[in-house]
């Protein structure tokens, strides 16, 4: 195993560190759980093979590898390490990184800079890192907890590859309970159970079970062994009590989705009840509300996403166990709610026709001419302002020429999509009156 701290450290101040610390790989081959971007025939590997490193952007969750994976990018590269947290830095932090980087460029060493949190910097601050990506001043690595399609800028993504990390499975997160007990010299004071619930409370999170396991060995008097029970007690957090495949968690999960999507609020109370009861993360349970809302609800009732929105704030506001009647009432709201996936339905439509034929060009006369010579290309021509035809509807066509029209949307007659329905009946009676 490759030697964790420098042998020159002395030794109680090397074990004064945190064992995440002390336990952080020092080759890229070391990283656990990540074999897609770090393995033999990861992608991050056949960059360092190839020896081209370009910019890219970490997207996973927390305590995945992420800081740790862009030092070692940087040193197995001889890159110039640089690490800056969008959460403390400003435009003025930015510059006088991307000065230094100039520099270095100009005395031939080339900069990696690491920035954590990136989705966290605004649209005009994404756009200052475009022009030191583009001439090469930077290789840059953002990390983000968030999805990068949402969050970062589409001229940062075209310059950037997404890499996306994965939660720690239980093999991922045993494998490193084995590596801190051979730093440790010493196994953790847990039976076979208590050691598969310690796993389990941390989520999938590497950080945290490392944690878990220094607080575990601290608590313990010598000779002592922890069972599931004691270990609960002893970290102050519980475990989901589900199988250890995580089968009975999706398995619950599904049950309730269907018991909202069938409008029987008794059986998805119940299953959420027993969701939190195990231990689920509440905000795990809020943001799969929110998805019930957007798949299975949609416009038949619009008011179910903002309430869902709602319940997660006021969880956040008022934390467990106040919180999760708010989460109780949302998810009885949904079960009760008229039910339509006509949205659904129509995203993955629009999404089949985009891919189909997303080269195609808008028809000219929605097309803006700022430009004289825009003009005279016939952008604009003929487009007429809704806001000043009778019915505020001017019935023209929007599709690409070649694509002509599409039908996506089909809205129910139920629930406030019965509205709906009338609305775009009656435009299309409109529209062809008016062709």
């Amino acid at each position: 195993m490759t030697d964790l701290f420098s042998p020159s450290e002395p030794e109680a101040m090397a074990k004064s560190r945190p064992l995440a610390d002390r336990l952080r790989p020092q080759r890229l081959a070391d990283v656990v759980g990540q074999d897609h971007l770090t393995g033999a025939d990861g992608a991050l590997t056949r960059m360092i093979e190839a020896g081209s490193l370009g910019s890219m952007i970490f997207w996973g969750p927390p305590g995945t590898g992420k800081t740790t994976v862009a030092r070692l990018l940087s040193g197995e590269t001889g890159l110039v390490f640089e690490q800056i947290s969008a959460i403390f830095s400003g435009v003025g932090d930015l510059k006088k990184v991307f000065e230094a980087a100039r520099m270095r460029r100009m005395s031939g060493r080339q900069t990696l800079l690491f920035v954590d949190e990136i989705h966290r910097f605004n649209r005009a601050q994404q756009d200052s890192f475009l022009p030191v990506m583009e001439d090469g001043t930077i290789v840059l690595v953002g990390a983000t907890t968030e999805n990068p399609s949402f969050e970062l800028n589409a001229a940062l993504l075209s310059r950037a590859r997404v890499l996306t990390f994965h939660s720690h499975t239980e093999a991922s997160l045993s494998e490193l309970l084995t590596r801190a007990e051979a730093v440790e010299a010493r196994p953790l004071p847990l039976d076979a159970e208590a050691r598969a619930s310690l796993i389990r409370m941390a989520d999938g999170d590497g950080r945290a079970i490392l944690t878990l396991a220094e607080e575990v060995w601290r608590a313990a008097r010598k000779g002592e062994v922890f069972d599931a029970a004691a270990v609960q007690e002893v970290v102050q957090r519980r475990a989901p009590i589900y199988d250890k495949s995580q089968d009975g968690h999706y398995n619950l999960i599904s049950a309730l989705h269907k018991s909202v999507r069938g409008s029987d609020p008794d059986a998805a109370l119940y299953y959420l009840c027993r969701m939190l009861d195990a231990g689920e993360s509440p905000l795990f349970l809020a943001r799969r509300l929110v998805r019930m809302a957007v798949e299975d609800i949609g416009l038949a009732d619009p008011q179910a996403l903002a309430v869902c929105t709602a319940a997660k704030d006021a969880y956040d506001f008022l934390g467990s166990p106040e919180g999760e009647l708010a989460l109780a009432e949302a998810c009885v709201y949904l079960a009760t709610a008229p039910k339509s996936n006509a949205v659904y339905t129509a995203y993955k439509a629009a999404v089949r026709a985009a891919k189909e034929h997303g080269s195609l060009l808008p028809p000219k006369h929605i097309l803006n001419a700022p430009t004289k010579l825009m003009k005279g290309e016939g952008y604009g021509d003929g487009y007429r302002y809704d806001h000043d035809q009778p019915d505020a509807f001017s019935g023209q066509d929007y599709f690409p020429e070649k694509m002509g029209r599409q039908t996506f949307y089909d809205p129910p007659e139920r629930g406030f999509e019965r509205e709906i329905r009338k609305r775009l009946d009656w435009w299309g009676k409109l529209r062809k009156e008016r062709g």
